[in-house]
């Protein structure tokens, strides 16, 4: 098939599951609605529980979808069942090889382990039904420069091009503290030298705290944001306790502005539909207590 071809029968499909996906939360903005369904991650849901019962607890409590860390470690089948019966989707998956074996690492074998490993994800990812897949493009070190993380990222990342084109699932870049793409701006200028409509960003609005304010890089990445991650971040935490302590504080306590958040998701016109939780783990009382706060940031 050629590019264009390509390209072309992507945005058919890509409208028939948006239009196929009920619709959990809309909130108006303006005169256009926006629309969000609620996830969170897998590793959250802290009962002692089947699968499937896990699904079911998650439906109880309000949420939509989902996520995965892929390759997988619990057998496809039984994940279909428990979404089959539930409802619940998958819409995402984390690929978890590419921290340890960075896809910018100078060893050519390390980062042909990790393309293998975010190929896998990426075959999973379609059979579980989803369209995503967060990568963390490279990580920069004192032992590894950023000219040699960020050319090694782009090559990996372009090798990786005929495996979603091979499965129709998104790659979604996130960079997460790895000293590596610091501004909204060198963010675009990344994806656009990889131009491809299978490659944007999986963006996380309390990782970027650090770095600057998550809806100056909305702004600027506009429709290549794929899906978003939300965590809270409190910078005052962050300087009296040190760095990782910026999460510790609750969602809608810390330096967030999700109403001008929201706000930038509706003009950029978001088509990811989810957002996503990352927020730590617990029981039942702790997934309603986010479930919760994640309704209140949406309506902000």
């Amino acid at each position: 098939m050629h590019r264009k071809d390509f390209i072309k029968s992507m945005g058919i499909l890509g409208a028939t599951i948006v239009g196929s996906n009920a619709i959990a939360n809309t909130v108006t903005l303006s005169s256009n609605p926006l629309k969000i369904k609620k996830g969170l991650g897998y590793y959250m849901i802290k009962e002692d529980l089947s699968v499937l019962d896990k699904f079911k607890l998650v439906k109880d409590l309000g949420f939509d979808g989902i996520e995965f860390n892929t390759p997988l470690d619990i057998p496809i089948k039984e994940l279909l069942d428990a979404r089959d019966k539930t409802g619940i989707e998958i819409p995402s998956t984390v690929n978890k090889d590419h921290w340890g074996k960075p896809l910018s690492d100078p060893d050519p074998a390390v980062r042909k382990y990790t393309i293998e490993s975010v190929a896998k994800s990426l075959e999973e990812t379609k059979e579980l039904g989803g369209d995503t897949v967060l990568v963390v493009p490279g990580v920069v070190s004192d032992s590894v420069s950023y000219k040699t993380a960020y050319d090694n990222a782009l090559d990996s990342i372009r090798k990786l091009i005929p495996y979603a084109e091979k499965t129709g699932i998104q790659i979604g870049i996130e960079n997460v503290w790895n000293n590596l793409i610091l501004s909204p701006i060198e963010a675009k200028d990344f994806l656009d030298k990889i131009n491809h409509p299978l490659v944007g960003w999986y963006f996380d609005l309390g990782n970027i705290l650090r770095y600057g304010w998550p809806e100056h890089w909305l702004e600027v990445l506009g429709n290549k944001v794929f899906k978003l991650h939300v965590k809270e971040f409190s910078k005052k935490v962050m300087n009296e306790q040190g760095m990782g302590k910026g999460f510790s504080v609750e969602l809608t306590e810390g330096d967030v502005n999700w109403a001008k958040v929201m706000q930038t998701i509706k003009s950029i016109n978001y088509q990811g539909q989810y957002m996503t939780l990352e927020v730590g783990s617990g029981d039942r009382t702790f997934l309603n207590k986010v479930s919760e706060q994640l309704d209140k940031i949406i309506k902000s």
